[in-house]
């Protein structure tokens, strides 16, 4: 599967890199500047494979694949100027480099090239509606959600296991769900293949983005290569940290709440505070929420059996088993 990955990934890439030039120079490079330092593609990845799924080629995805990860950078570079994030994929952040005024550009860029892409696109006019949809809906999912993020933090109340899940549902999920969908829609009609496969991607965004969350609360950033302990020192109300907090007695409890939602907490403090999390072996509990997920997301791909069904299904360990 990894080979698949990387092969897709450079598709996308030399994809992305026909659509994101032109003047002024200085606002493309920052457009592409986390584009060109990391990431695996598995947005787009999913968009192709979908396609592929219902008989479709990858390059009548591509388009579609390409958008979907412009808005997904858009995504990246606006949430790190929010959380005012110094590093991703191990450089620094489109703000920390560029400045705030121009990585909001860049942001406005990508999610403007998107819609564009899709539009030049040689699919059918029918088609090419739905893609933009689809992905119109999504984005407005992804800012409720992450509104919704905002809100939980501020809201001096623990959320509900539900409320977590709703907002990742929003925030990480629907992208993932519009990937799938937009993958099916590059190849089929079908209303029935499509909502298949919308329901496997959301579910797999949703058993991502617990994994996820887990690593931003416990990961090794030498293995993960993302910050770890931000997330408590933001008062993010993850499902981990949540789960964590819950548990905690005493003194544990006490070094939690000490950096939890607090700005001005030391390296020191959150260290501690992450050390104790770590301690209480919560990973399991969090992984089993994953992996229940990750199972209602395989059972939307029943209907189907050859090679890029394997491939799909695949991310799903690779998703969930992330080392941390």
């Amino acid at each position: 599967m990894k080979d698949s990955i990387e092969k897709n990934a450079k598709a996308t890439d030399k994809f992305l890199r026909s659509r994101l030039s032109g003047s002024p120079k200085s606002l493309y490079n920052a457009a592409s500047h986390l584009i060109v330092h990391g990431g695996k593609r598995l947005r787009p990845y999913m968009v192709v494979k979908s396609c592929q799924v219902l008989g479709g080629s990858a390059a009548r995805a591509m388009p579609a694949a390409a958008a979907v990860e412009m808005v997904h950078n858009f995504t990246l570079v606006h949430d790190d100027i929010m959380d005012n994030d110094n590093m991703r994929h191990g450089v620094q952040t489109v703000h920390k480099k560029f400045g705030i005024d121009a990585a909001i550009l860049a942001g406005d860029v990508l999610f403007s090239k998107a819609f564009s892409t899709i539009s030049a696109s040689r699919l059918p006019a029918e088609s090419v509606s739905k893609l933009i949809s689809r992905l119109a809906d999504a984005c407005v999912d992804v800012c409720e959600g992450q509104q919704a993020d905002v809100d939980m933090g501020r809201n001096p109340k623990f959320s509900s296991h539900a409320q977590y899940v709703g907002m990742i549902c929003k925030k990480t999920a629907a992208l993932f769900e519009a990937s799938c969908a937009m993958g099916a829609i590059c190849a089929t009609s079908r209303p029935a293949d499509v909502a298949r496969l919308a329901s496997f991607g959301r579910n797999l965004g949703i058993a991502f983005q617990i994994t996820d969350d887990l690593i931003g609360a416990v990961g090794n950033p030498k293995i993960t290569k993302k910050p770890v302990g931000n997330d408590i020192r933001e008062g993010k109300k993850s499902l981990p940290i949540l789960l964590a907090i819950r548990a905690a007695r005493g003194k544990d409890k006490r070094d939690i709440m000490r950096s939890f939602g607090n700005p001005k907490a030391t390296k020191y403090d959150v260290g501690k505070a992450v050390d104790v999390v770590r301690a209480m072996e919560i990973k399991d509990d969090v992984r089993r929420h994953a992996r229940r997920y990750a199972k209602k997301a395989a059972s939307s791909l029943n209907s189907y059996n050859n090679p890029a069904k394997r491939d799909l299904a695949a991310l799903l360990d690779f998703v969930v088993e992330r080392e941390v």
